[in-house]
């Protein structure tokens, strides 16, 4: 099949350190050339990938700093539609960028909601039944009811590059990107109440600048908690494999949640608020334990020791991935270009 990736343009793909949607693009194009499918990614010229890549921007656009970044989606939406005959399927991950686009595309259209569906993407999505949308969690589909979602897949993960840690050191991790609704305060709370070692990872962006500084960083005493900055894969696995909990005390509808499948893929238990997609991940007692506040969390470490971490890797090996995602999307493409095939 002739296939477009299109990628968000704020991060290359894949990502230099946080990116969980560049990370999955770039995993599904790579896999797709491999099965020897003819694939091209729209992304910024500093991505990475043996996709064609059709070059939107010199610099992924956070790195870029431009005086009007959203004009470079419409430069991109330009060349897309200028190509588009060039293409059986468009596979988009920019969600509500592309959607108004797709009116002048005529290629069948698979969009991947990657993000939490707020009212009014809702009300936008709805209004676009031509597009075949992908939820990324069960929970996801259900808060969004009117939506053409025709399938829900699961992220999946090249488990051979998540290395097994059967003897983990002495301290807990929490790894994202710096945000009030990833829980990042909750989680020095729950290392403080216990008393045990934190590393704290993640991207500070600019519009969380002030909360970092003025919230979290007077917490951070470089002893019991400590800031590791951002990661890039190698040190992200460092990082997980030799925690002894990945804990995640979320406070949004998480559509997914790649890190935890992350955590658990190196052997990692996790500790993660009941929020959105936490319990299609988590087998809750057997590959780490959900909670509902701070002080069940500190509960459930004392616990920790009752989860096997073989167990936790086997449950990735077996329902998240990679080629489990890709046949998945395979399938859809293949019966999407059938339907439009039967008179």
């Amino acid at each position: 099949m002739r296939i477009a990736q299109v990628a968000p343009l704020w991060i290359p793909v894949p990502p230099y350190t946080y990116g969980g949607t560049e990370l999955i693009v770039s995993w599904l194009c790579d896999e797709l050339v491999r099965r020897g499918h003819e694939v091209t990614l729209f992304a910024t010229e500093d991505s990475k990938t043996s996709a064609h890549l059709i070059p939107v921007w010199p610099r992924s656009l956070w790195r870029a700093k431009l005086k009007t970044p959203h004009a470079v989606y419409s430069l991109l939406y330009e060349k897309l539609i200028s190509l588009q005959d060039n293409f059986d399927i468009i596979h988009d991950h920019c969600e509500f960028y592309t959607t108004p686009y797709t009116r002048f595309l005529k290629p069948k259209i698979v969009t991947t909601l990657h993000h939490p569906l707020t009212e009014e993407t809702t009300i936008l999505y709805k209004k676009f039944p031509n597009i075949n949308f992908v939820s990324i969690s069960k929970n996801q589909r259900r808060s969004g009811p009117g939506i053409n979602i025709v399938k829900t897949i699961y992220h999946g993960l090249p488990i051979e590059r998540y290395q097994f840690n059967p003897t983990p050191q002495n301290y807990i991790l929490w790894l994202s990107k710096i945000a009030p609704e990833k829980g990042i305060a909750e989680a020095i709370d729950i290392a403080k109440l216990s008393g045990e070692n934190l590393i704290i990872s993640g991207n500070i962006l600019p519009n969380y600048a002030d909360y970092f500084n003025f919230r979290i960083k007077p917490l951070i005493n470089g002893k019991k908690i400590q800031f590791a900055g951002a990661s890039d894969f190698k040190k992200k696995i460092e990082l997980i494999k030799n925690a002894k909990v990945f804990i995640f005390p979320v406070k949004r509808p998480e559509p997914f949640g790649l890190v935890v499948i992350e955590a658990m893929a190196c052997g990692t238990p996790v500790i993660a608020y009941k929020e959105g997609a936490m319990p299609e991940l988590i087998e809750d007692g057997k590959t780490g334990f959900l909670v509902s506040s701070v002080e069940q969390a500190c509960q459930a470490l004392k616990k920790i020791k009752t989860i096997s971490r073989n167990d936790c890797q086997e449950h990735i090996k077996k329902n998240f991935n990679l080629k489990r995602m890709v046949n998945r999307y395979e399938k859809l493409y293949k019966k999407m270009l059938k339907s439009k095939n039967t008179p």
